[in-house]
């Protein structure tokens, strides 16, 4: 299933990062199966055997299951004689030669759907700062996810609209801030296959326009006529597609020049006119 797979690799990412930063010389993870309370680990960084691929840690046992339980971080300094866990994993544990292990859950709208773990093979306790880089690993995936799932649900309803009578004002804003939030989410999503049929979604909704030959906007240069369209400031449209103020500054110009507009309202008719903004 492609959400499954995207969501793998999200947390494949993240344990790089988390291991980058903190110099643990593992990390493992995985996500919450579909309809079982278990996790499956199937991203390992750092292991030298087996023994965690593919382990199915169920909810309350060992210390992910107790991460998933309780929806909250989890740690112990020495995982094979901690009183605080139940040990059904310790043959495995001990196989990789872990001692010291933490365990973050990714929770999703109020759900667990992962779990990420940093571990040492010495017993010593891992400190504030490797846990909060995990829980920063974490909550990098679950923003992905809940993209993903907007993404998604953006996707469905742009789907299911017709497209609505070029005289109703009211219907071709809701268009436009269809557009708008599609082309936002786009480039957030690392699932080449769903960011694919948002762009597609969004080429959809501007094919309404009369289109005009010779127009050719960069994908960027389009996210941000979406967001002036929509009446964000410089400031606000950097933040809303993960850029600096400038750089959104200097794709504007770049845009006004192709589209010889001197404002960014006649940017925005300009580029309407021309059939790249609905």
């Amino acid at each position: 299933m492609r959400t499954e797979a995207s969501g793998a690799a999200e947390i494949r990412g993240a344990l790089v990062r988390l291991r980058r930063a903190t110099g643990l010389p593992v990390a493992f993870g995985g996500l919450v199966e579909p309809g079982r309370p278990r996790v499956r680990i199937s991203e390992l960084t750092g292991t030298t055997t087996l023994a965690l691929r593919a382990l199915a840690v169920s909810s309350g046992n060992g210390l992910g299951g107790k991460a998933v339980a309780l929806a909250r971080p989890c740690a112990v300094t020495d995982y094979s004689l901690s009183p605080r866990i139940s040990h059904e994993y310790d043959i495995p544990v001990a196989a990789e030669g872990l001692r010291s292990v933490l365990a973050v859950p990714v929770v999703v709208r109020r759900r667990v759907r992962g779990v990420l773990y940093g571990a040492l093979r010495t017993a010593q306790p891992l400190g504030d700062r490797t846990l909060s880089a995990a829980v920063e690993a974490a909550r990098d995936v679950e923003q992905a996810l809940v993209a993903e799932e907007q993404a998604r649900d953006l996707l469905a309803a742009s789907r299911a609209e017709p497209a609505p009578d070029p005289a109703d004002g009211v219907a071709w804003e809701q268009v436009r801030e269809a557009h708008a939030a599609l082309r936002a989410l786009a480039p957030r999503i690392s699932d080449p296959g769903l960011r694919a049929e948002l762009l597609d979604a969004c080429g959809l909704l501007t094919t309404a326009a009369a289109p005009m030959a010779g127009v050719s906007l960069a994908p960027r240069e389009i996210d941000v006529l979406t967001c002036v369209a929509a009446g964000a400031t410089n400031a606000a449209a950097a933040t809303r597609l993960g850029l600096s103020p400038e750089t959104v500054k200097s794709y504007l110009r770049a845009a006004m020049r192709k589209l010889g507009a001197h404002t960014r309202g006649e940017a925005v008719a300009t580029a309407r006119r021309a059939g790249v903004l609905p």
